[in-house]
């Protein structure tokens, strides 16, 4: 990866028809001088100054002195950081208004996070007509690269939160009253009136013990509150998926800071 915040331009000067041996090219001292900046400028760059050195280049014909000059420039940042790096960081930071919207308000927070995928989408295409076509990868491309990945990992997490948090409780009564039959002599399990319906207190709590067993609770995640404790949590990482909000609103933006962090200093001072 490059980073194109210094950059260099030069011009070689040389005569390939003699060697070395038959003609030498020197520079003169203060031979070369660059013109009072307030007669040019450049709009993109800043100029940092200049630098001469001479050398011999090695060929099969022979020995030959080539004298370069450097021109060390500096880009400007002010025109790529209001065009590409304000509206990234604002789009990454607007998807996250989603973690603050109701997990039951869809429409909402589909919309905002498709939203915000396409308008890094359109950044991104923005950003790279601007600059030249290289096949290596710049700073601003890794910029851009991230902040894509933060807002669609946003639109992700809704996705994750969705899906879990409609799993439900099985009713599986109707398949263990199956279980009893007419010659069975025990007394009739424990019928309670609720809201004008029979419960069947056994065949629940029956339920109930094999969702603490492990069978109907999916991977790391609780699908219920009964799921909370019970033998299947041995070895496994307990996630309360109905706080992955929670858990959004602290680990996206403190992320994003620490990799903005890292991103600035190295590109600025390294």
């Amino acid at each position: 990866m490059k980073y194109t915040f210094h950059i260099h331009h030069y011009f070689l000067f040389g005569w390939y028809g003699y060697p070395k041996e038959e003609m030498v090219y020197r520079w003169r001292k203060n031979s070369v001088e660059a013109a009072d900046q307030k007669s040019w400028r450049l709009y993109q760059f800043d100029f940092m100054g200049l630098r001469n050195t001479s050398e011999i280049v090695k060929t099969s014909a022979g020995d030959y002195v080539v004298m370069t000059i450097y021109f060390d420039l500096s880009r400007r940042m002010g025109y790529f950081t209001i065009q590409t790096y304000i509206p990234c960081i604002l789009t990454v930071v607007l998807s996250w208004v989603s973690f603050w919207i109701k997990k039951d308000a869809t429409p909402a927070r589909t919309a905002l996070g498709i939203t915000t995928v396409l308008t890094m989408t359109t950044l991104s295409t923005i950003a790279r007509k601007s600059l030249p076509r290289v096949s290596y990868v710049t700073a601003m491309d890794l910029f851009v690269t991230v902040c894509f990945l933060f807002v669609f990992a946003a639109l992700m997490e809704y996705a994750t939160l969705n899906y879990y948090s409609s799993c439900r409780k099985p009713n599986c009564a109707k398949k263990k009253k199956s279980n009893y039959s007419v010659l069975d002599m025990r007394p009739p399990p424990t019928v309670i009136p609720l809201n004008n319906s029979m419960y069947w207190q056994e065949f629940e709590d029956t339920c109930v013990y094999e969702c603490l067993d492990g069978k109907d609770c999916q991977s790391f995640f609780c699908c219920y509150e009964e799921c909370k404790s019970g033998s299947w949590r041995k070895g496994r990482i307990h996630i309360d998926i109905s706080e992955l909000d929670s858990y959004s609103r602290v680990f996206f933006p403190t992320s994003f800071l620490l990799f903005n962090l890292v991103y600035w200093v190295g590109y600025l001072y390294l």
